[in-house]
């Protein structure tokens, strides 16, 4: 009699060993290291590129030429250079598809701006850097701009430092430690016990000041948005030129900001939250 064969699951390869862990796929993993590079050089010839990467040219360009056929990059023959492609726009829409975070943020964001006349800033963060995806500019003449995808380190960032204020001691500190506290200008906070410090006084009036911190001649005021447990997962800010974040208006800003935050989380959780004040 013959035994019948135990059919495959489908969508799951053939395994030798159900406990091997093979880790990552190195081929992938080089062409992600790739696109990377390329989202934060916003553009490179295919040698510097190479050298960013640690990959022999005739490497890299073989996995350029296969992000390019799916869209993930572009080249342009005219200054020799690559650049990020619709292809992965199309991806990280679709992240932001998966949740109504940015368009919550959207009309509130709008009438911050206009009260405040700066522009408004949503952040999420990545790894200890902040990422913007999203900006309602102010039509003043000289103003603040990120463009989506735009890191910036949480310690001196506004949104960066609104969002380590409500995290455990221990997680906030893990990150600082992991990326460092680099200065960008002479008022970059650059040690560990004064980073805490802000973030206590950041905790007690419930928003964030980044004094000139990471751009000097620019302030920032920002607000935590949290998930339903209570857990911050976004900011919003407003940023703009010191000469008009003036000491007056710091407060009067500070409030209103911490308010769209308030409303854009009550949005998103549905005004279910625990664990905040």
């Amino acid at each position: 009699m013959v035994e019948p064969v135990e059919k495959r699951k489908r969508g799951r390869p053939r395994s030798t060993s159900l406990k091997a862990d093979p880790g990552p796929v190195q081929a992938l993993d080089r062409g992600l290291s790739i696109l990377l590079e390329l989202a934060k050089q916003q553009g490179a010839t295919l040698s510097d590129l190479a050298r960013q990467v640690s990959m022999p040219p005739s490497t890299a360009h073989r996995f350029l030429t296969t992000l390019q056929k799916h869209g993930f990059v572009d080249f342009s023959p005219h200054v020799q250079q690559w650049s990020v492609g619709i292809g992965a726009f199309r991806v990280g829409n679709a992240y932001l598809n998966r949740t109504n975070l940015v368009e919550a943020a959207q009309a509130p964001m709008r009438l911050l701006m206009e009260e405040t006349g700066e522009t408004a800033n949503l952040g999420v963060a990545d790894n200890g850097f902040i990422v913007f995806i999203s900006q309602i500019e102010t039509q003043n003449p000289i103003r603040a701009m990120f463009r989506a995808g735009t890191r910036s380190q949480m310690h001196a960032s506004g949104i960066g430092k609104a969002m380590l204020a409500y995290m455990p001691k221990e997680a906030a500190l893990k990150l600082i430690n992991a990326n460092g506290l680099p200065r960008f200008t002479p008022h970059t906070l650059t040690s560990v016990n004064g980073i805490f410090n802000d973030l206590e006084r950041t905790r007690n009036r419930g928003w964030a000041f980044d004094n000139e911190e990471r751009y000097s001649g620019m302030r920032c005021i920002a607000s935590a948005i949290f998930d339903r447990q209570g857990a911050p997962i976004a900011g919003v800010s407003v940023s703009g030129p010191a000469a008009r974040f003036t000491d007056e208006r710091i407060e009067r800003i500070g409030h209103s900001v911490t308010a769209v935050a308030k409303q854009i989380t009550e949005v998103t959780t549905g005004g279910a939250i625990s664990g905040l004040k």
